[in-house]
C-alpha cells in the first residue's frame, strides 16, 4: 500500500503491535527511541501507556522540541491514548505538560480506572464503517477548537479527530487488530 516511513515512538506502551499495523500496510516502520531518528520519517505514531511516565522518559532529550520541529517541517503525528494527552493544546485531571499541536482540552483516565476497560464498535466513515475500538484507562476529549474534525464518536462523544496532519485517537486500535485507522493515517501521508 505504501512507500512511507512512518516511526513509532518505542519508549513505552503497545508500540511493537503498532509497527506490526504498519508493517502489515507495506510501510517501513522503525522504532523510534532517540530524537536523532526522527530524520527521514513521514510521520509518527505516538502510542498510548501511561501519559506522566511517558513524560519522565522523554525527559533525556529535548523531545518536546523534537516534536514540534518534526511537525513544522511537514511530519504527520499520530496519537493514540497516551499519546493523544501528548499532542493535546491543555491536559487535566491532573495537569501536565503537553505538545499543543491538537487544539483540544483532554481530561486523563476519563472514561475511568483500568477496571472500567471496554471495546466496542464505533461508526467512523470516513474509515469506512464501523471500528473496533479498546478503551483502557482513555483520556476524553473535553473539548476541540474549530479546526478539530471529528472523525468518530461515542454516544455522541468524539473519541477520533483530525487536526491538519495531527490525528488523535482516546483508545486503542492496534489492540483490535483493525488495521484501518493506520491505513487512514499512511494513505494521508502517500497522498501529500
Amino acid at each position: 500500500m505504501s512507500s512511507a516511513r512512518v516511526g513509532v515512538l518505542a519508549l513505552q506502551g503497545d508500540f511493537a503491535a503498532h509497527a506490526a499495523a504498519l508493517a502489515r500496510l507495506g510501510a517501513e516502520a522503525p522504532e523510534v527511541r532517540r530524537v536523532a531518528q526522527l530524520g527521514g520519517l513521514d510521520g509518527l505514531v505516538i502510542p498510548g501507556g501511561e501519559s506522566t511516565t511517558l513524560l519522565n522518559l522523554m525527559g533525556d532529550e529535548p523531545w518536546f522540541d523534537a516534536l514540534r520541529g518534526f511537525h513544522a517541517a511537514g511530519g504527520a503525528l499520530f496519537g493514540t491514548c497516551a499519546g493523544a494527552i501528548l499532542l493535546a493544546r491543555e491536559v487535566t485531571g491532573p495537569r501536565q505538560p503537553s505538545l499543543g499541536l491538537l487544539d483540544a482540552v483532554v481530561e486523563r483516565n476519563a472514561w475511568g480506572r483500568q477496571v472500567d476497560s471496554f471495546e466496542t464498535r464505533l461508526k467512523a466513515p470516513a474509515l469506512g464503517g464501523d471500528l473496533s475500538a479498546v478503551f483502557i484507562r482513555a483520556p476524553r476529549f473535553r473539548s476541540l477548537g474549530p479546526g478539530v474534525e471529528v472523525l468518530a464518536s461515542l454516544d455522541g462523544e468524539p473519541v477520533l479527530v483530525r487536526q491538519g496532519r495531527v490525528l488523535a485517537a482516546t483508545f486503542h486500535p492496534e489492540i483490535a487488530r483493525d488495521d484501518r485507522l493506520h491505513a487512514y493515517f499512511v494513505r494521508g501521508l502517500v497522498a501529500g
